[in-house]
């Protein structure tokens, strides 16, 4: 939360409590929460919104209304719903509700109806650029408007990971672990590896990529003007379930791009460095998705994460010298030279990236410092005590694994 709001977000979302879609891959806050989270975002001028995006059992109806009824005291924005349950009790109790991609709007049929219910649709994944096109625009001139009586806005991913099924409703999971997607359990089946063999005589079919159903991860940021193009007014970017690093890289990416759009500097030079950064933190390698009309996205060809970059625990801050901009750091595990470069992280700090330009043992320069130690690094921007600090180097990547 800490690294998007530092990052520039206009907006999060995140999980309270079991009933998200990233129930199990994420810590999730509490309702007891919602009242310090509405506090941070409100003085950080930001927007909130809670993922309440599951499939909702009888059981859980209990829970989802605690969840709608705390979020209305405490301030938060909206709900992120895909079940008539949360829909419905949402526009009763007056709380502002948001229609999930789960719930697969492709058409402004579908965003007309549901504009009873919600002032923001999340777009399914599965939609085009024309699409989209023809959906805004028909907001526009027949004035489709939600219960706050503005007109509706629509959202589209514009960064994250893909899935196989339809706008991510997929049975895999359940089917083989029983821990169902549609209730935030996803075990990820589909990006797995998977043999093809003939039961009569045992042969193996030859796969040339044995990640057959693990799609590339999204990445719009190269036609993001096109994007803007088509009337969307909100981009999202899949940061729950990843590190602050992650999370700070890319809201930071996207929202230099944004601004550059608005200020006709949208240039093919800043989005070749703005891909390059992506690609320094956690991605499956990038595609354009189903946006720019391919029939399917492109396949990861190997498994798990393909960033160019990875961070090393070295240490701890001590202390931060506000009037010097000096960090205290208790070395610990890894050694540090001049030259090097720091990704520091905290609760409050969120990500903080530092060149090392000089570093201090006793009050004294030297160019390097071997742990244990504890050394002074000038650092620009405000870090705190026990904030967790790493050294940033690059990967080394086998396409093979």
């Amino acid at each position: 939360m800490a690294a998007a709001i530092n990052a520039g977000c206009d907006s999060i979302y995140f999980g309270v409590e079991q009933l998200n879609m990233r129930a199990r891959a994420s810590d999730n806050f509490k309702v007891s929460d919602l009242a310090k989270v509405a506090k941070v975002a409100k003085e950080a001028g930001i927007k909130t919104y809670i993922a309440l995006n599951t499939i909702l059992y009888e059981h859980d109806l209990t829970l989802m209304k605690k969840i709608i009824d705390a979020a209305k005291a405490a301030g938060i924005t909206a709900v992120i719903a895909a079940d008539i349950a949360a829909l419905q009790y949402a526009r009763e109790v007056g709380q502002q509700v948001h229609a999930s991609t789960q719930l697969s709007i492709s058409n402004f049929d579908a965003l007309k109806f549901y504009a009873q219910f919600c002032d923001v649709m999340v777009l399914a994944r599965e939609v085009d650029l024309n699409m989209m096109k023809q959906i805004c625009d028909q907001v526009k001139e027949q004035d489709i408007r939600g219960p706050n009586g503005e007109l509706v806005k629509v959202e589209v991913f514009v960064h994250g990971a893909l899935c196989i099924a339809q706008s991510g409703r997929c049975h895999m999971s359940i089917l083989q672990t029983n821990t169902s997607a549609q209730r935030g359990a996803c075990l990820q089946e589909c990006r797995k590896k998977y043999r093809v063999i003939e039961e009569e005589t045992g042969r193996e079919m030859r796969i040339e990529n044995e990640y057959i159903l693990s799609p590339k991860d999204l990445c719009c940021i190269d036609f993001l003007d096109k994007l803007v193009d088509t009337g969307v007014t909100v981009f999202k970017i899949e940061g729950r379930g990843r590190s602050p690093q992650y999370v700070d890289a890319v809201v930071r990416c996207y929202r230099e791009a944004v601004d550059a759009i608005a200020e006709g500097t949208y240039t093919k030079a800043k989005i070749k460095n703005w891909i390059e950064r992506l690609k320094e933190v956690y991605n499956r390698g990038f595609c354009d998705g189903y946006y720019l009309g391919k029939p399917l996205p492109d396949w990861s060809g190997f498994s798990g994460n393909h960033a160019t970059t990875e961070r090393v625990f070295i240490g701890l801050v001590s202390h931060y010298f506000d009037k010097a901009k000096v960090a205290e750091i208790k070395l610990q595990a890894q050694p540090l030279k001049i030259g090097d470069t720091l990704i520091i992280m905290g609760k409050t700090t969120g990500v903080v990236k530092a060149d090392v330009t000089a570093i201090y043992n006793d009050d004294q320069p030297v160019e390097n410092a071997k742990h244990p130690a504890v050394i002074t690094v000038p650092i620009a921007e405000k870090v705190r005590r026990n904030d967790s600090v790493y050294l940033l180097r690059e990967r080394q990547l086998d396409e093979k694994n």
